[in-house]
């Protein structure tokens, strides 16, 4: 806040002065890591064990947007079916819509 009003000054000038009006800065929270030891994913031995479901979107030059909606056997590595739609809301589903 000092920062945009144009004050510049080092932090340990502003723990003190912090300190003397008897204020207390927040402290920043370090970034959360995973615990643990990762296990590897297993691969699927049959079809119909493991699927995937992606959205992919660009934008066209005029600023047009698009979504394609991919659902993968992961198993076989191909694309079931993928669907191209302008607008996708959330109760739509690949059957329902025009490809």
């Amino acid at each position: 806040m000092l920062e945009r009003e144009g004050i510049a000054m080092n932090h340990k000038k502003l723990r003190r002065l912090y300190a003397e009006e008897g204020l207390s800065v927040k402290r920043r929270r370090g970034r959360k890591r995973a615990t643990g030891v990762r296990a590897p994913i297993d691969t699927p031995s049959k079809p119909n064990e493991r699927w995937s479901l992606d959205f992919l979107s660009d934008v066209f030059e005029p600023g047009r947007r698009f979504r394609i909606f991919a659902v993968m056997m992961i198993a076989r590595a191909n694309a079931l079916a993928s669907s191209l739609i302008r607008r996708f809301p959330a109760r739509a589903s690949p059957a329902n819509s025009t490809s």
